[in-house]
């Protein structure tokens, strides 16, 4: 449905040096989007972040094309392009050509992809059949990974940009995370937060500042080098967070006690230069979040608020989302980079076995004051340091629920999340009179509006154009909750039939009750979403005391509860033990505030020590 319109062949001429050659495929199809291939010296990046080792020789462009095949299933038709084709594309003269030569060009490469790809768009009726093929190639259950790419662009959540790495939000993605900015914003304000707004860039001297900070942080920083065509006398850095573009004004804005608490917010976007695959919405080199950022007078403020806030990150997972999530605390060597401690809200992925960090909360305790002389004057009159906390939430929430929820026919969305809840498609037959068309066309409007009045996010769809399946298809692509068709046989019964995007469920309504029973359907859908991921969640969790076992549960892709000694060292050596050929080794997600008996004697399954705790383990993200 869409292939690649430009990307970069590398060929390689001599032994040690390597000249890259730009070639340009402008594809004429009308749902093109655009990938870029860029190629470095060692390696053929995909837009994604996937990446193939470079071949020297004309293999080069096969290896190029082989390597888009696989991360784009769906465009695989794409792979059978010549570079020798690739290169007339791109040498071929804008408008200046005889007419001879065009029609030799044009014939026979017009007939080969005909005949080559069975998917291909064309015109006329057949062109319209084919391209009404909507839905996922790639299944969920058998290629995770190809099938989140697929959806996600499928669904017009994203866009892939020529930097690596980045995306573009489309409007039905940013829809959803406005509805998570309100929800959350409203919650803080309520708290006394306050919304304020830092600039991007940060002097090299200021990073700095915190070295433990900075350390955690390094390999992620991008650095602005250059001014036009000069170079910087200091290189300045893209904010990773916040901590240290903000805490040199608090220093200065807090001078009393009566200044404390300052409790400030920020809705905006970081840089993080991240070297790992860059994964729509998950991990990514630039996203948006919020960063809260406050400074107390005392400990116990501090944490308080810090509970508070991971409180609200599970409301957004759990009541927005539908996505179940454990609380708890990190370990030391998992916790952010300066903090006192840290507190996090994990989900976890059944189909891949990997839990995932949704939200965290750290209580910063004095070190960042120490660093930057936040200070007060007490009520005493003497000077003491600030207790800080800094917290936030990103985009990654919705990646996180995509990957709860959704199947092969597309997204499936929670009601309170979803950008529209309803979509109403009146399906009206060839031999329907036309009154009887404008009749119907007139209820959807009035049933519409009655909705809306309630508080339904309604979607309508009036193209005549298509068929009602493939209208079907197209509407459970995007994961509306509810489908209200309304046919001729629906006027006559002076009903319409509701159909459940999350089981398929359909029930007929009358008119007369479809303004109630919608918002109550609605409802039952977020809970019976969240109930559904709740029962695969527990079904993932798995306690155990022993090595073996802890192996065990992680081969068959689950969390696992375990008695350890809470030190650094055994977690390092956990990771390095439970790494196998084909999977990451596990670490702590998070040491649960919910916490089973810990019967005395109780020893580290992985060292013999005596155990402190009980963590959640896992494989992650």
């Amino acid at each position: 449905r869409w292939l690649a319109s430009s990307f970069l062949v590398a060929c390689s001429t001599k032994h040690t040096h390597q000249n890259w050659v730009e070639c340009m495929l402008r594809s004429l199809l009308r749902c093109s989007e655009l990938i870029l291939v860029a190629a470095a010296k060692p390696s053929v990046y995909l837009g994604t972040g996937y990446s193939l080792a470079a071949s020297s020789g004309s293999g080069g462009s096969a290896l190029v094309s082989r390597s888009l095949a696989q991360f784009l299933p769906f465009a695989a038709s794409t792979s059978s392009i010549h570079t020798s084709a690739m290169a007339d594309a791109a040498a071929a003269p804008p408008a200046a050509s005889p007419a001879k030569e065009k029609k030799e060009k044009k014939e026979k490469p017009v007939k080969e992809k005909k005949e080559k790809p069975q998917g291909a768009e064309g015109g006329g009726k057949e062109g319209q059949k084919k391209e009404s093929k909507l839905g996922i190639q790639t299944s969920k259950k058998d290629n995770f990974g190809d099938w989140y790419s697929e959806l996600v662009v499928a669904s017009e959540l994203i866009s892939y940009y020529d930097v690596s790495g980045c995306y573009i939000l489309r409007p039905n993605a940013y829809a959803m995370w406005e509805v998570i900015q309100r929800f959350f914003d409203d919650k803080i304000k309520a708290m006394g937060v306050q919304n304020a707004y830092f600039p991007l860039f940060i002097t090299e001297d200021v990073l700095n500042t915190e070295k433990d900070h900075v350390e955690g942080f390094a390999p992620e920083v991008a650095w602005v080098t250059k001014c036009g065509n000069t170079e910087m006398e200091k290189p300045i850095a893209i904010r990773p967070t916040s901590e240290t573009v903000m805490y040199p004004y608090f220093a200065q804005w807090i001078r009393s006690h009566r200044d404390l608490p300052l409790r400030l917010n920020q809705w905006t976007n970081v840089v993080r230069w991240e070297f790992k695959y860059p994964t729509p919405f998950i991990r990514s080199r630039e996203f948006l979040w919020q960063e809260g950022h406050t400074a107390f007078a005392t400990q116990a403020e501090a944490e308080a608020e810090v509970l508070e806030v991971l409180e609200l990150y599970r409301r957004v997972y759990e009541e927005l989302l539908a996505v179940p999530v454990t609380k708890g605390k990190k370990s030391k060597k998992e916790q952010f980079a300066g903090a006192f401690y840290t507190t996090t809200v994990e989900a976890f992925v059944p189909e891949t076995g990997k839990g995932i960090q949704g939200a965290t909360s750290h209580c910063l305790g004095q070190n960042f004051s120490k660093m930057f002389n936040i200070e007060f004057e007490t009520e005493e009159k003497t000077k003491q340091l600030a207790w800080q906390n800094s917290w936030g939430l990103t985009t990654r929430t919705i990646g996180v629920m995509i990957m709860t929820h959704s199947d092969d026919k597309g997204l499936v969305l929670p009601p309170r999340v979803a950008p529209k809840q309803l979509v109403i498609v009146p399906i009206p037959k060839a031999s329907t009179p036309e009154d009887v068309q404008k009749a119907m066309f007139a209820k959807a409007e009035e049933l519409k509006a009655a909705l809306e009045a309630g508080g339904v996010r309604v979607a309508t769809d009036y193209r005549d154009n298509y068929t009602p399946g493939w209208k079907y298809n197209y509407w459970e692509l995007r994961g509306l909750p509810i489908r209200l068709e309304l046919g001729p046989k629906d006027m006559e019964n002076g009903a319409v039939v509701l159909a459940r995007r999350d089981t398929g469920a359909k029930e007929t309504v009358a008119w007369a009750d479809v303004a109630a029973r919608v918002p109550a359907l609605l409802d039952q859908i977020q809970a019976d979403m969240y109930t559904s991921a709740k029962q695969r969640y527990d079904d993932c969790l798995e306690k155990v005391t022993t090595w073996d076992d802890f192996m065990a549960a992680l081969e068959r892709r689950h969390m696992v509860l375990a008695p350890w000694a809470d030190e650094e060292e055994v977690e390092e050596d956990v990771k390095k033990r439970s790494t196998t050929a084909t999977a990451v080794g596990a670490k702590t997600l998070c040491i649960p505030f919910a916490q089973p008996e810990l019967p005395e004697g109780t020893l580290c399954f992985a060292s013999g020590k005596p155990a402190k705790n009980w963590a959640l383990w896992g494989r992650s993200y």
